[in-house]
């Protein structure tokens, strides 16, 4: 991992440094997301937790350079990422596409011997209920073949503010980067294999259009720990209706994940 500043590297952005913190939490963006999604979650969690977020090539300061089209290769990277962070014990957050990076990340540092404490997934569905791949949480814009579609589909997700899409020259920039991203969540195959021993937290909304209960539950199948699920009022960005609520969840999960690995 090459250094920066405040300790951050390309991979990872670290807003409200908090090296007293005796956890951290690993946040990865959704389709289309940036690490700034998760500006407010660090300040608010900061100092109790060390909140680090994945930047994913392709946006913003890393927009020159092109955008991995692949989740299981976002994984790869980001487990190299939080392996150089794990001198204490992280959880990792992702939200949906980000669901799934965080999911193979766990999968990886269990594969090295260096396993999550915790893991909280939302908005996506369980790697055992996907129909041809996790990329089914957007499959209206991932579907979409003309610019017009993929702002429409966008927007029915309510996770963008719908007068940043009245800009022309703002949606030439995000376009590529969501249309690189969906194609990673459509290309995504779940590779079947012993369950977790990371206790998993599952969040979704009750209007979510991609995700009923019955598949957000089903992540119970993929771990041999804890487990837990909260039903939000709200659609696919429901997160940001609760987001203190949200916080509240991850922080919960936090605590008994510190408290299980400290007996």
């Amino acid at each position: 991992m090459t250094e920066t500043l405040q300790g951050t590297s390309a991979w990872i952005r670290r807003f409200q440094p908090s090296p007293d913190a005796p956890h951290r939490l690993v946040c990865f963006p959704h389709a289309g997301g940036a690490a700034t999604y998760w500006f407010p979650t660090a300040r608010a969690l900061a100092p109790e937790v060390d909140v680090l977020a994945v930047q994913y090539p392709g946006r913003q300061d890393r927009r020159a350079e092109p955008c991995v089209e692949s989740v299981e290769t976002l994984a790869d990277h980001a487990a190299e990422e939080v392996l150089a962070w794990s001198d204490r014990p992280i959880t990792l957050f992702g939200h949906s596409m980000g669901a799934m990076v965080a999911f193979e990340t766990a999968r990886r540092l269990e594969e090295r011997g260096r396993p999550a404490a915790g893991l909280v997934v939302s908005g996506m569905r369980a790697p055992s209920r996907t129909r041809g791949g996790p990329g089914r949480a957007q499959p209206a814009a991932q579907a979409a073949e003309t610019e017009e579609e993929l702002v429409a589909g966008i927007l029915r997700l309510q996770g963008t503010d719908a007068a940043l899409l009245e800009d022309p020259e703002l949606v030439r920039m995000i376009l590529p980067t969501l249309r690189s991203d969906y194609r990673a969540a459509e290309g995504y195959r779940w590779r079947p294999g012993p369950p977790l021993r990371t206790p998993i937290a599952v969040l979704t909304g009750t209007e979510d259009p991609h995700v009923d209960t019955e598949q957000a539950a089903a992540w119970r199948e993929h771990t041999a720990g804890p487990f837990s699920l909260t039903v939000f009022t709200g659609g696919h960005f429901f997160l940001n209706e609760h987001a203190d609520d949200v916080r509240k969840v991850v922080t919960d999960h936090i605590a008994r994940s510190f408290q299980a690995n400290s007996v």
